[in-house]
């Protein structure tokens, strides 16, 4: 064999053990798992930014260690046109395949949001506003506006977006986020209006939802909410009054300062229901599904009357007459001045 033929022989050779070396090292990079410091950590793609730029951000933060490998495979791939902008998790054990999988699925990183039932609107509102990965676009003076791109027919907020935990990408509008909770309510209201009890004296399923808030204000006990439910709704079928606090306190509004008096009472409010027969004009905050339904499906019995225990654990006693009820104040009463002298005492 010629000098030549030797030369040209051993040149192959060497660029198949290149080859081979490039190719174990890049088989090798697309299995090793890419690295975090933490247990998930995030990144995020811009709308607009190429993939060279994704994989020149993920190396500068040290999470791929071969961007040209890594642009390679999404290269031959055909994934690096394919890519969706987002904020991504980056768990630990991921492979380079993974994470690229992971940008063409547009499998971003989830926040919660979580309205709690009995809620006001504008606390609902203030808690999306101030929310991190949300995007602000409506204040309390563009209520009109939103009801209306709702396709709303009422004209007030109060307690028709569910209370319920969201999830949503970073950048998701406050309103895509109502828009869900309302559409929720709708139809929660709407499955338990179609179940419920013979005779109720609820016209319409906003009656209800009016009067399932109020059940939601007047106690956090899951086992008394279908007794208070059917406390008011026996108060509607006698035409007495409801006498409920809570919405005496929600027509007083901001300037309620945590002490409601006689003077409270007798104020007449659309919301004062000691001064006013039947329900108020509108739900007075966000009621859950426990209370929707106890509103719809009472349990059944004679009292027309409730009134805290003073036991400490949130439970009312229930009466069939005033008399009755009005022992069962006394008795309140006194335990609540027991209970004031035993904390003067410590």
């Amino acid at each position: 064999m010629s000098d030549a033929w030797k030369f040209i022989f051993g040149a192959i050779v060497v660029m198949l053990l290149v080859v081979a070396t490039i190719g174990a090292q890049f088989k090798q990079f697309l299995s090793t798992p890419v690295v975090v410091h933490t247990s998930a950590e995030a990144f995020e793609i811009n709308s607009g930014m190429s993939f060279h730029q994704v994989s020149a951000k993920l190396y500068s933060r040290g999470i791929i260690s071969n961007p040209v490998f890594f642009r390679l495979y999404a290269r031959l791939s055909g994934d690096a046109e394919l890519i969706q902008a987002g904020e991504y998790l980056i768990e630990s054990g991921l492979t380079p395949v993974n994470l690229i999988n992971k940008f063409v699925s547009g499998d971003v990183r989830l926040y919660s949001f979580t309205a709690v039932e009995g809620w006001t609107f504008r606390n609902f509102l203030k808690r999306l506003t101030n929310h991190t990965a949300i995007e602000p676009s409506v204040d309390y003076s563009g209520v009109p506006a939103l009801l209306e791109w709702l396709g709303a027919v009422e004209a007030h907020p109060e307690g028709l977006f569910f209370p319920e935990t969201y999830h949503f990408p970073k950048g998701t509008s406050d309103k895509d986020i109502l828009k869900q909770a309302y559409k929720l309510m709708a139809d929660i209201l709407s499955a338990e209006w179609d179940q419920r009890a013979i005779g109720l004296p609820l016209r319409t399923p906003y009656e209800a939802l009016i009067l399932a808030s109020i059940v939601e204000k007047e106690t956090a006990l899951a086992k008394e909410r279908p007794k208070i439910a059917g406390v008011f709704l026996r108060r509607l079928q006698a035409g007495m009054r409801l006498q409920t606090d809570p919405t005496v306190i929600y027509g007083i509004g901001k300037s309620f300062d945590g002490n409601l008096t006689r003077t409270h009472l007798r104020t007449d409010t659309p919301y004062n229901t000691y001064t006013r027969r039947g329900l108020p004009p509108t739900p007075i905050a966000s009621p859950g599904r426990a209370s929707i339904r106890a509103t719809l499906r009472p349990a059944v019995g004679t009292a027309l009357y409730f009134v805290a225990t003073g036991l400490g654990d949130g439970s009312h006693k229930f009466s069939d007459t005033k008399e009755e009820h009005d022992r069962a104040v006394q008795e309140f009463l006194i335990r609540r001045r027991l209970g004031t002298k035993q904390q003067e005492q410590q």
